[in-house]
């Protein structure tokens, strides 16, 4: 169940970009709970899938030599519902820049996304995608504040 839990179901064997893979296949069910419920039960829900994450990747850690294997993507799912959360309504502008946004601050690791994967571990693995989805979510929240609710609900 960890092995499944830590691929997001498979998403992470997709090739290229298994990370990319891995946060568009968490974007669709994100974006439903925002759309439905709103960003605060996204920010809950991503808890959730952060506290279960952790579990799985430690568990699959266990398994390998490898220090963060490209297939687990339950990261990029946690980080991705995250930088969700930072948006005040559903839209689709919104949802594509939090996708870009997020991504971009997972691959490029700026700061503290870079000082939290060079932690290893699964602490590592998890928490550069949960600091890249929070700064995400801090530049969508900002963004809300500043353009015209039809570019950015």
């Amino acid at each position: 169940m960890s092995r499944a839990i830590a691929s997001l179901f498979g998403a992470g064997l997709l090739r290229p970009g298994p990370g990319s893979w891995g946060a568009a296949a968490a974007l669709l069910p994100g974006a439903a709970l925002l759309a439905f419920a709103g960003p605060l039960a996204v920010a809950a829900g991503a808890a959730v899938v952060a506290a279960i994450g952790w579990w799985a990747v430690a568990r699959e850690l266990e398994r390998t030599a490898e220090r963060d294997p490209g297939w687990i993507v339950i990261d990029e799912a946690a980080g991705m519902w995250i930088a969700l959360a930072g948006l005040p309504a559903f839209g689709w502008a919104g949802v594509a820049a939090a996708f870009a946004l997020f991504r971009l601050l997972d691959i490029a690791k700026p700061g503290p996304v870079g000082w939290a994967d060079r932690r290893g571990g699964a602490t590592g693995v998890m928490l550069d995608d949960v600091i890249a989805g929070a700064l995400a979510a801090l530049v969508l929240a900002a963004l809300g504040f500043v353009l015209p609710t039809e570019w950015f609900p």
